[in-house]
């Protein structure tokens, strides 16, 4: 799904793909974290990825690398499925990777900072 969407911004579609991959990152984002925030070694990542394309001063060509970049994380079916142990996760933490290198310059230390405080508060929450 977020491979086809990000295909679809490439190729110049009006921001109807960058608008689909934020619509389900805005409702699917946090209960998949929250699920998997214990076990995620990349969750600030994650976060930091997250609040850069949340944040209103970031660029859209940047917006649309994170968006696609958290769509692929949250997609049910991905590359490699992650109900896999070890290696399922795997090829959407190199995704989100590739998209924060790609993107580096935009994000800011408040993005990271963000993120840290995010990251502690999940993990400090009663399990449900």
């Amino acid at each position: 799904m977020a491979r086809a969407a990000w295909a679809g911004a490439a190729a110049g579609d009006g921001g109807e793909s960058v608008k689909r991959d934020e619509a389900v990152v805005r409702r699917d984002f946090w209960a998949k974290l929250r699920r998997l925030a214990a076990q995620l070694p990349f969750a600030e990542d994650l976060l930091t990825a997250y609040y850069c394309a949340f944040d209103r001063d970031t660029p859209t060509h940047v917006r649309a690398a994170l968006l696609g970049a958290l769509a692929y994380f949250i997609a049910p079916i991905d590359m490699v499925p992650d109900v896999l142990p070890l290696v399922g996760l795997g090829d959407d933490a190199a995704v989100v990777a590739a998209a924060i290198k790609l993107v580096w310059t935009n994000i800011k230390p408040a993005h990271r900072d963000a993120a840290r405080e995010a990251l502690a508060r999940l993990r400090d929450a009663p399990r449900r």
